[in-house]
This record gives structure tokens, C-alpha cells and sequence, in this order.
């Protein structure tokens, strides 16, 4: 597994496997570098990347580095969200959400107002 900052959410680390990394570090590393917010990218997304292995009992250990750029401290929350997994701290998560659930409605793109939920 593969462990990263989130490329949208400050404060979020990504969890992925091997095989779904792969295929968004090449799609990162295929932007044109000589773009600075490309380069950015590359180096938030493929510079912070480690790879993590579950323990015995089917824990990881996050690396210092990344639980304190994302701000991780204790309580931690994981998230599926299809091919990975998002880590947030829980009191960042807690106000995410609230400032979203804010500007949901001023927010929602044509694509969203087409969904059916």
C-alpha cells in the first residue's frame, strides 16, 4: 500500500494499493513539468509517497512526517472513498464537513444537480 498527502484537502493523507498508486503517479509525473502547478503536484503527490506495510494484526504505522503535515494527532478518522481511503484528523474532518454542508446548496455543479440520490 501506498501512503501520500491528499492532492485536493489539506489536512488528509491518501491510503491506496500498489496497482491504483501506479496509475496516478504516472498520470502526475505525465503533466508537463515545465508548469510550476504541475511540479507542485508532483512534488506533494510522488515526493511525499511511502509505501506501508499492515502489521500482523492489520494496523500501519503513519509516518511522522505526514501525520504532522496533515495534522493527524489523536483521533484519526479512515474513509473509503473507491480506490482509496482517506486518513483525516477527526476535529478537522468535523469542521470539512460543516463548512460544506454551508455551501452545499451554492456549490453544487450542474454535475451534482443531475444526480439522483
Amino acid at each position: 500500500m501506498v501512503l501520500t498527502y491528499s492532492a485536493f484537502d489539506s489536512g488528509s493523507l491518501w491510503l491506496q494499493s500498489e496497482k491504483a498508486w501506479q496509475r496516478v503517479r504516472d498520470d502526475v509525473m505525465a503533466l508537463p513539468n515545465f508548469n510550476a502547478s504541475h511540479r507542485a503536484l508532483q512534488r506533494r503527490l510522488v515526493g511525499s509517497a511511502t509505501a506501508v506495510e499492515p502489521d500482523g494484526s492489520g494496523r500501519i504505522l503513519l509516518p511522522a512526517s505526514l501525520r504532522q503535515v496533515a495534522g493527524l494527532e489523536k483521533r484519526v478518522l479512515l474513509l473509503g472513498m473507491d480506490k482509496r481511503f482517506e486518513i483525516w484528523d477527526e476535529d478537522t474532518l468535523n469542521a470539512k464537513r460543516a463548512e460544506e454542508a454551508s455551501n452545499l446548496d451554492a456549490q453544487a455543479s450542474e454535475d451534482m444537480e443531475r444526480l439522483v440520490l
